[in-house]
């Protein structure tokens, strides 16, 4: 997902964040929705500020999908824009086949570098993440650990899976509003799941699967 898209996937949210998208809602609610209320524009700023943090840390590991712009200085005919393969691997000028996935981009640097140092002296790389993998999922608000997650090939990834992948919940958290915003079809779509219900009831059906883009945000507990 490029940042772009993501952040007009965040903004489409913000009318209907907190409202049902499966029911229309009256004339005076439709007339009181139209400004944002403090909360909702609180969480919002934390959404996009939480995703700024995480698209800018150099933790982030590079997974199939991801797209990579990466400069040879000094060597413009070796500049490629390249996306990782379903094998972890890109396709780069006198190396041949290279994987970099599971590295950071400073670490995959370090790896192009070595390699290409058989071929020119002293290169210097630089590489960018201009589209990160179609099944990244973002995990913000109050867990341990706010991050963007990858969803293991050929399986499914559950909200309590994905945030118990993180570190698991804050002690402010509250856990039965978790939201997850997802877009489909087009549409912009705001899915309430109370994990009380999952740890506590054992109400499994409720800890749905979670789809490539979607956003799992869990608020504070005094929402």
């Amino acid at each position: 997902m490029n940042n772009i898209y993501l952040k007009i996937v965040v903004f489409s949210f913000i009318g209907c964040m907190f409202i049902s998208c499966a029911s229309m809602p009256s004339h005076d609610d439709t007339n009181q929705n139209i400004k944002q209320n403090p909360q909702e524009q609180q969480i919002n700023n934390q959404v996009l500020n939480d995703i700024s943090q995480i698209q800018n840390s150099n933790d982030y590991i590079l997974q199939p999908g991801d797209l990579l712009e990466i400069t040879v200085f000094m060597e413009d005919g070796m500049n490629r824009t390249l996306r990782i393969s379903g094998n972890g691997t890109i396709t780069f000028p006198l190396i041949g086949n290279l994987k970099i996935s599971g590295y950071s981009v400073a670490q995959a640097e370090d790896v192009l570098v070595k390699e290409l140092k058989q071929f020119i002296k002293n290169p210097q790389i630089s590489m960018l993440i201009k589209e990160y993998g179609n099944k990244t999922v973002y995990v913000l608000g109050q867990v341990k650990k706010p991050s963007s997650i990858e969803i293991p090939p050929e399986k499914s990834l559950t909200v309590l899976e994905a945030i118990t992948s993180v570190g698991g919940f804050t002690d402010i958290a509250n856990i039965s509003k978790v939201k997850v915003l997802r877009m489909e079809n087009g549409k912009q779509k705001s899915i309430e799941v109370d994990i009380t219900q999952i740890t506590k009831q054992g109400n499994k059906s409720l800890d749905i699967s979670l789809m490539p883009g979607d956003i799992i945000f869990v608020p504070q507990s005094m929402f």
